[in-house]
């Protein structure tokens, strides 16, 4: 089946999916929004039981759709799902849930999008906004294969019940991993290893939460290519427990083990301990395969972009990566500028029936110079 001229396909209907959507309806679009899962919610349902925004509700909200409840209080994941379907529902576009993309093909004249369902749709732009949490990354760490007891990644935690009791290694130094290794470490014996030393922000400032100073400096905006240069390492935003965790011994921190034993772990002095579990808190990476036929991404599988707009195809725009413009380019605070920033030039492109005649109509000539 074929699309309109005007119609965008966005894949993907978690928060970037959903920001794109409203973004394209608002530039007089068409978007088709394609949802792999039962609800247009992304992988929030996924992630686990305690999970909670480390930015207030004032902050995690879309234009027009802010957050409900008091502007103060830090929203829980079943929230944020609930959030996600109510603002679905208010967008009155077009999603379709149940609908994984398995390939996408161009003929340099738009895109034709297959679906495992076996449907096949073509529209002159595309968006893919898949996000950067749907594929787990896993580093390779030398004997995983021999290793008796059990590994997972974050994205497959939901609970510490499994772990009661237990010797569990938790890698990794972000939000996710001091999170869950805090959690975990009241009821079962764990450290915490990660390549650099931890770095934690205090998640309230004279008593307001930090995003207010994130927002009013400017901070939030700024792209990645300084931020790289601002900071170094992974940020921790501590919520008020978790250098004290740490501090009372309730857990440790370790660097890096070197490689896995049959029965445990050996650390970077050579020593060796016998463990029940590690749980990888190793961040995720774009989950951006259907796109492989284009030759739209790098041989790592990352998309060749400049500020999500595609560097290989007219017509292609990216949301949802992280850092793709900025701080909090693949936060609910934060997509909905990139949402903006691809869509009006994506927009333009599609109204214009840009072919290779109408680049020369418009290009000026050197006597009007």
């Amino acid at each position: 089946m074929s699309t309109p001229q005007q119609t965008v396909l966005i894949i993907g209907g978690g928060q970037s999916g959903l920001a794109a959507a409203r973004a394209a309806r608002d530039h007089h679009l068409r978007p088709i929004v394609l949802e792999a899962g039962e609800r247009a919610v992304g992988s929030w349902p996924h992630y686990y039981n305690s999970l909670a925004l480390f930015s207030p509700a004032q902050f995690s909200g879309f234009p027009g759709f802010a957050f409900p409840g008091d502007g103060d209080h830090y929203p829980t994941r079943d929230e944020v799902v609930t959030h996600l379907e109510n603002y679905a529902e208010s967008l009155d576009v077009e999603i379709r849930t149940s609908t994984r993309v398995r390939a996408v093909e161009s003929d340099g004249d738009g895109f034709t999008v297959h679906t495992t369902g076996g449907d096949v749709l073509t529209a002159p732009a595309l968006v893919a906004a898949t996000g950067s949490f749907a594929n787990p990354h896993l580093p390779a760490v030398p004997g995983s294969e021999t290793f008796a007891g059990t590994i997972k990644h974050v994205a497959d935690y939901r609970d510490p019940s499994e772990y009661r009791g237990k010797r569990v290694i938790v890698v990794g130094g972000g939000n996710s991993a001091v999170q869950v290794a805090v959690e975990l470490a009241r009821t079962a014996a764990v450290t915490l290893a990660s390549r650099q030393p931890l770095q934690f922000w205090e998640q309230r400032i004279n008593g307001l939460d930090l995003h207010h100073a994130l927002v009013e400096t400017g901070f939030d905006l700024l792209p990645p290519y300084w931020l790289a240069q601002l900071v170094t390492g992974t940020l921790v935003i501590d919520t008020g427990g978790y250098q004290q965790a740490f501090a009372t011994g309730l857990l440790d921190r370790r660097p890096m083990f070197t490689r896995f034993t049959e029965d445990g772990i050996e650390w970077s002095d050579g020593s060796r301990e016998q463990v029940d579990a590690v749980l990888f808190a190793t961040g995720y990476r774009p989950a951006l395969e259907y796109l492989r036929p284009l030759g739209a991404l790098d041989q790592t599988g990352a998309p060749l972009h400049a500020g999500g707009l595609s560097m290989t195809h007219l017509g292609l725009a990216y949301l949802g990566l992280e850092f793709q413009r900025s701080f909090s380019s693949n936060t609910l605070r934060g997509v909905h500028r990139d949402a903006e920033h691809v869509l009006a030039p994506l927009a333009a492109y599609t109204r214009g029936s840009w072919s290779a005649t109408a680049a020369h109509q418009v290009r000026p000539s050197m006597s009007a110079v």
